[in-house]
C-alpha cells in the first residue's frame, strides 16, 4: 500500500479503502472479528495488521450488511505505542484465521475506549 507523505506543513489525508480483488476479504475478517466483543468500539471494529515487520492498528466499519470502507488508524493520536502493538501481536491467540491479522489487546481496547469516548 502507498502511503501519505506530509508535504508543506499538510497532514496527509487519512487512508481509506474499499475492498475491492487486490484487498483480502474483509468480509472474512469483520465475520471473524464479530465473535470478539473486544474488537468493537463504536460501530467499529479494530485489529492489528502485520505487513513487512510494520504494524498498522486497522479499522472496518459496517454498514448495511456489508464493510462501508476500512480505515488504517495512526495509533499515535489515540495514544497508542508500537510497543503496545507488539505486546498485543506476542499475547494474540491467532484466534483470526488470516496470517498476518491479530486481535487487540485488552490494553489497547482500553486507551480506545477512553480517547473515543465509548465506555
Amino acid at each position: 500500500m502507498a502511503t501519505a507523505q506530509k508535504t508543506s506543513g499538510i497532514e496527509p489525508i487519512p487512508r481509506y479503502i474499499m475492498p475491492d480483488a487486490s484487498i483480502p476479504d474483509y468480509d472474512e475478517i469483520l465475520e471473524q472479528l464479530q465473535e470478539y466483543q473486544r474488537s468493537l468500539i463504536g460501530s467499529s471494529y479494530y485489529y492489528i495488521r502485520v505487513e513487512n515487520d510494520r504494524m498498522f492498528l486497522c479499522r472496518i466499519l459496517p454498514g448495511g450488511g456489508k464493510i462501508f470502507y476500512h480505515e488504517i488508524v495512526d495509533h499515535e493520536k489515540h495514544g497508542i505505542s508500537e510497543d503496545d502493538l507488539e505486546e498485543a501481536v506476542c499475547l494474540d491467540t491467532g484466534q483470526l484465521s488470516k496470517e498476518g491479522y491479530h486481535q487487540i489487546s485488552p490494553h489497547i481496547e482500553s486507551k480506545l475506549r477512553v480517547v473515543l469516548d465509548y465506555p
